[in-house]
């Protein structure tokens, strides 16, 4: 194992042309660290893996974090008793290459130490004093990226040294199968992603563009907000991705392609590192596009100033997600305390401070000769902690107190490291990591779940205006797993003012969405129902059932008011009163035949027939209350009966008697008459009285069979949507061939009564028979 760990150090060592600096400090216990004391290599120099520019924030800030930290450690009694913790940090510089080159070192130094240790036994038993080199490293701190730390997981968990890692989110680390001995202070990016989907979705934002850094940080929290989002109904106008290092044509395209969206999709989702970020705002500036977008940021971003330094107009609005940490006062003390030439364990402090100060330290041996300004005592930095400060911290406790546990197990009742905890066994190590739990420098919980996770805690950031060209972050809510919590007053001045960032506007009361082909799903365009149509769902009209119309708010039917004639309305009550007058008359004259049923002229008038007629008119005043009655089965059937069979009696009558009339008064014109005409009996009468009313059964019986069968008789009609008249479903100009029928028969007989003299000089009869 060793042969090959040299094989790959001397194939790294040909390749690499810069020489790493380490910060060492001493201890009985070694734990390593990565920390990106220096920005990535330019998109130009990655394949010589030369560094960039040293770094405040992630670095320097980070080595000192460290360095106190186990000062602070040592100098507890309740910490590691007689035990003392050093440190061995290394400078991943943001960059797998390097940061992998780095961690070889580590797996050097502890396979050699595995060697000594054999070797030390060896000499022990000789008799021969042994000599020791470096300490193994038990553990390693970091890195910062996810991408860089899953390279540097691959190759510790090969030599089984734990890993806890402070910023580190991407989701795919918490698959222990592959990741085993990797844990972090920070919850997975899935808790984050969906922190960004609540806020897109807390101001209806449907329709947003996503883009995310190149490497496994990025597109694994971007994937998790993508399939969120669909969730949620948020579509993807636009997706994309890029390097950090990106050149400024690659940004620049990178945005003209978002421009294309405007002024749709106005959000941009940004699941980016801080450089991304400002490569954006840099992108923004160069193509007039100050304004036009609105970035949600995830942790990458957070309120990080080296992201917004100088581009404060075009990163103003953007509302970004931050791990929740407070700030360490403590830390402020000591880090503000700190001189090059005093500050003699960070190597790197030296140039930090002149690259800070833009001075020389004159006769120092990492003189920065491109400063003509000599450095002085007299210099104050502006000072802005590291955003990530307490995860830094909390995980070097996480060592820490990992070691305490396993010492206390392994070692009951002794001070010290003793033989049971020699050499530490980075198996045995994980056990008592995984079960750690402690409180963080900020006073909350620090835990870790099965997958070696923490809980997930972020607060919700607005860059915004503060006054005249002044601009900060403001803390404006915050997110955990109960759901978000917002302050949309502090963020939005007014509802006005709120951006919007839809494909289409919602529709209209009464319409539907229709995707357009080739469209996603938040973009279509409104179309209204039908009148007697409701929205279904959003998609889909429904017709209302006969006898229903569409409500006021067009989501459902309601019956339709029935309108029918009631006794209480007018025209039934003028109705009724003509009725009543009309049947007293019909009695009065019934009564008048009764009584003078025996005379000459009632007999004259074929008394049979006459009592037919009077029934007949009697019926049609009565069927004045069925028309009036409420529609039902019954009421509809007599109205059906009373309607045809009242004229029908009357008329039939009239043509017997009308008949007979006329054939006896044909035969007064004859000179002389040999015999009587026939059919003149009241028997013969009868007969065709019956002929009469039997032609109008005949006629009618089919289509009141049918209408009982078939349940017409009585129905609803829809006339308009207000409302229905109800009324006896037979149709109406069957009964008006029927009467103009009869009428046509009357007419007919009447033509032939007209040029009898009798009827000639009584022109009145005419009306009366008709």
């Amino acid at each position: 194992m060793i042969l090959i760990v040299e094989l790959m150090l001397l194939t790294v060592d040909a390749q690499s042309n810069e020489r790493r600096v380490v910060a060492h400090m001493p201890g009985d216990i070694i734990i390593g660290a990565l920390f990106s004391v220096h920005h990535q290599p330019p998109a130009d120099k990655v394949h010589e893996r030369k560094c960039g520019a040293v770094r405040e924030q992630y670095g320097i800030q980070r080595v000192e974090a460290m360095l106190h930290t186990l000062d602070r450690i040592n100098a507890d009694s309740k910490i590691l008793p007689n035990i003392s913790l050093g440190c061995e940090i290394r400078d991943s510089c943001w960059h797998s290459a390097v940061a992998l080159e780095q961690s070889i070192e580590f797996i050097r130094d502890s396979l050699v130490s595995s060697e000594e240790e054999e070797g030390m036994a060896r000499c022990s038993e000789s008799g021969t004093t042994p000599t020791r080199g470096k300490k193994p490293i038990v553990g390693v701190i970091g890195p910062g990226s996810s991408s860089v730390a899953i390279q540097v997981q691959n190759l510790l968990q090969l030599f089984n040294i734990p890993q806890i890692a402070y910023s580190a989110t991407s989701m795919d680390l918490s698959d222990k199968s592959l990741y085993k001995y990797f844990m972090r202070v920070v919850p997975s990016d899935a808790q984050q992603a969906r922190a960004m989907v609540d806020i897109v979705k807390r101001y209806n934002w449907s329709y947003v563009s996503a883009i995310h850094t190149e490497g496994n940080y990025g597109e694994s929290g971007m994937e998790a907000f993508k399939d969120m989002a669909a969730k949620e109904g948020i579509c993807i106008a636009h997706s994309d991705k890029i390097y950090s290092n990106a050149g400024e044509h690659n940004f620049d395209r990178l945005l003209h392609k978002l421009r294309g969206h405007l002024p749709k999709a106005r959000v941009v989702a940004c699941f980016c590192e801080g450089m991304t970020v400002r490569g954006i705002l840099m992108a923004m500036r160069r193509q007039n596009l100050v304004g036009e977008f609105l970035l949600v940021g995830s942790d990458g971003w957070a309120d990080r100033y080296d992201v917004t330094d100088g581009y404060v107009q075009e990163a103003a609005g953007g509302i970004t997600i931050k791990l929740q940490s407070a700030d360490v006062k403590w830390f402020d003390d000591y880090y503000l305390r700190l001189r090059p030439d005093t500050n003699l364990r960070d190597p790197w402090f030296p140039e930090f401070w002149q690259h800070r100060f833009q001075c020389r330290l004159k006769g120092h041996p990492q003189e920065n000769l491109q400063y003509n300004r000599t450095c002085t005592k007299s210099l104050r930095q502006q000072y802005a902690q590291d955003t990530k400060m307490g995860f830094v911290i909390n995980a070097i406790y996480s060592m820490a107190y990992g070691l305490h546990n396993m010492q206390k197990a392994l070692c009951p009742g002794y001070t010290g490291m003793c033989d049971a905890m020699k050499p530490i066994d980075g198996r045995k190590l994980l056990e008592f990591l995984m079960k750690t739990n402690f409180t963080g420098v900020s006073g909350e919980g620090i835990l870790f779940d099965e997958n070696g996770d923490s809980p997930g805690r972020y607060e919700i950031m607005n860059f915004k205006k503060m006054g005249k060209d002044y601009y900060d972050y403001i803390n404006v809510g915050s997110w955990d797993n109960s759901g978000l919590k917002i302050d949309d007053e502090e963020i939005w001045a007014n509802k006005n003012t709120t951006i919007k960032s839809v494909c289409s506007e919602p529709c209209d009361k009464g319409q539907i969405k229709v995707i357009r082909k080739g469209e996603v799903s938040c973009c279509w365009t409104c179309t209204p129902c039908k009148e007697n149509e409701f929205v279904f769902d959003e998609y889909t009209c429904q017709a209302c059932v006969l006898g229903s119309w569409p409500t006021e708010d067009l989501t459902g039917c309601d019956p339709i008011p029935v309108e029918y004639l009631r006794w209480g309305d007018p025209e039934p009550i003028a109705a009724v009163v003509f009725s009543c007058l009309g049947l007293l008359a019909t009695f009065f004259v019934t009564s008048i035949f009764i009584i003078y049923r025996d005379t000459p002229v009632v007999k004259s008038s074929s008394r049979e027939l006459c009592y037919i007629i009077l029934a007949g008119i009697c019926l049609g005043y009565l069927c004045t209350f069925c028309l009036i009655a409420k529609p039902h089965i019954i009421y509809c059937y007599l109205q059906r009966l009373g309607v045809g069979l009242s004229p029908a009696m009357s008329y039939s009558a009239l043509v017997t008697k009308t008949n007979r009339i006329a054939r006896i008064l044909a035969g007064s014109k004859k000179k002389i008459c040999t015999k009587k005409p026939r059919f003149m009996s009241a028997c013969a009468q009868r007969i065709g009285l019956t002929k009469g009313l039997g032609k109008f059964f005949s006629c009618n019986g089919k289509e009141l069979i049918c209408g009982w069968h078939g349940g017409r008789a009585s129905s609803a009609a829809v006339s308009h949507r207000r409302g229905g008249a109800r009324g006896c479903g037979f149709d109406p100009c069957s009964v008006c061939v029927e009467l103009s029928c009869s009428r046509c028969v009357c007419v007919g007989f009447l033509s032939v009564l007209w040029f009898l003299p009798t009827v000639q000089s009584h022109p009145w009869c005419v009306c009366l028979f008709c």
